[in-house]
Order: C-alpha cells, then sequence, then structure tokens
C-alpha cells in the first residue's frame, strides 16, 4: 500500500510513518495503560465479567483513542499536507500496517517460541515464577488452547487483518475530512468513533457466542465494507484529487 499509494497516488511518505506513531502512541501506550488500570478496579471486574459491557467498553475505547489519534494528527503534525487527499490513504496505510504488523507478527513470534518450549518438554521454563494459582490455571489453559488449535486456524489472523486494514482506511478518510473541511464535516470524526466501536463490540460479542470464526469474519466483513462505502462517498463528494474518484467511478461502471 505504500508503495502504490506513493507511486500511484503521490501521497507524501510522513502520513505513513505518523499513522504507525499514532496507533502506538494512542492505541497501545495511552488506551492500554488505562486499561491497565481500569481493570484493578471493581467497575473493571464487573466489565470483564460481563461480554456484553466488555464489547462496549473496548469498542468505544478503541474507537475513541484511535479516531482520536487520527484527528489529532491531521489537525497538527498533518496540517500541511491537508492539500492532498491521498495523503488520508497513506496514513490509514502506517496506522493499520503497524497494528497487523503488531498483532500478527509479536504474537505469532510469542506462539512459536512457546509452542517451540512445549514441544521440548520446558513448560517448567514457561511457568518459573509464576505462583499465583489462578494465574497458573490461565497459564495452563493458554497451553492447552495452543495445543489444541489446527496450525490452518493461525492463517485466518491474516484474513482479519485484511478486513482490519479496509476498516482503518475508511476510518482515515473519515475523519481527514473532519479535519480538513471542519464545519458540519466534523460530525465524520464522532461517526468514525462510532463505526469503529461498533464493528470492535461486534466481533467480541460473536466470539464468546460462537465458535465458528467464519461467522465472525464474515459479519466483520460486512460491516467494513460498509465503512469503505461510506468512506468512498465521502470521499466523492469532498476530495479535491480528482485522480482517485474517477478511478472509483469507472470502477463502479466496470461492475455495474
Amino acid at each position: 500500500m505504500f508503495l502504490v499509494f506513493r507511486k500511484k497516488y503521490k501521497a507524501d511518505i510522513a502520513p505513513f510513518f505518523i499513522g504507525c506513531a499514532v496507533f502506538a502512541v494512542f492505541a497501545l501506550l495511552i488506551e492500554g495503560s488505562i486499561h491497565s488500570f481500569v481493570f484493578t478496579t471493581n467497575a473493571g471486574k464487573a466489565i470483564q465479567g460481563n461480554i456484553w459491557l466488555y464489547g462496549i467498553y473496548g469498542g468505544l475505547m478503541a474507537g475513541f483513542f484511535e479516531e482520536t489519534g487520527r484527528f489529532t494528527a491531521f489537525k497538527t503534525v498533518l496540517k500541511k499536507k491537508l492539500g492532498n487527499d491521498s495523503n488520508a490513504l497513506m496514513y490509514g496505510a502506517g496506522h493499520g500496517g503497524f497494528e497487523a504488523l503488531y498483532i500478527l507478527v509479536f504474537s505469532m513470534v510469542s506462539y512459536i517460541s512457546m509452542a517451540v518450549m512445549l514441544n521440548n518438554g520446558m513448560i517448567d521454563k514457561l511457568t518459573t515464577g509464576v505462583t499465583d494459582p489462578a494465574a497458573l490455571q490461565l497459564l495452563y489453559a493458554k497451553f492447552a488452547a495452543l495445543e489444541g488449535t489446527a496450525p490452518a486456524a493461525f492463517l485466518m489472523s491474516i484474513v482479519e487483518r485484511i478486513a482490519a486494514v479496509a476498516i482503518h482506511l475508511a476510518c482515515s478518510v473519515i475523519v481527514w475530512f473532519a479535519a480538513k473541511k471542519g464545519g458540519k464535516c466534523f460530525l465524520f470524526y464522532p461517526l468514525a468513533v462510532l463505526l469503529h466501536a461498533l464493528i470492535d463490540m461486534v466481533a467480541v460479542i460473536l466470539s464468546s457466542n460462537t465458535s465458528n470464526v467464519w461467522i465472525i469474519e464474515g459479519v466483520v466483513y460486512v460491516l467494513a465494507a460498509c465503512s469503505v462505502v461510506i468512506a468512498i462517498a465521502v470521499w466523492k463528494k469532498y476530495a479535491s484529487d480528482k485522480v482517485i474518484v474517477a478511478e472509483i467511478k469507472t470502477g463502479e461502471e466496470a461492475a455495474s
């Protein structure tokens, strides 16, 4: 995406890396710190004990912090880049791409290293220092889940990330014009927050009610497609980059 947006649509380089940084700061650092605090409170324990509350809480937190991060970046460090609307896509590629890297690569490395240690009878090293019975039980449950998961199932993470990156691109476009146009268009910002929150909430709640990952991913893809449709509508109305608008129209004519 970086190469396509750079070469074909003449997007700037900076938005990509700013997108990476915003995800790291707003989602991993700030949002993560707040989760760590909230879940130590009685309210946090109540949230964790109810899947609906957990889904709503997690969705709203993710939506608020990530879309606020986008909006803040567009109004500050990327303010001088607002003239090139392709930068909205470049930013989305950085934001969504870094999240994909973080989730896929880091988690997979963790799983692989854990699997190697388990297969070599080194389970004692994985539990070293863990004395709390509840923590140990949770750890052993994780080992059992890893052992019982078919290798092909891990490929679903890639399928899931495709939809997630599409959502990040869509939200980046929607928030981009909220920041660029202001006025009534400012409402695009809370719209992106709610879209993001809804998708995350639905995914969390569905995952606790069905073990069929295809159903979950199917719903996520439908919601991702809705987000993309909204983003295209916003782009067609407000974008100054007529090249991409023309390509969108050409694609729609070909589809019809």
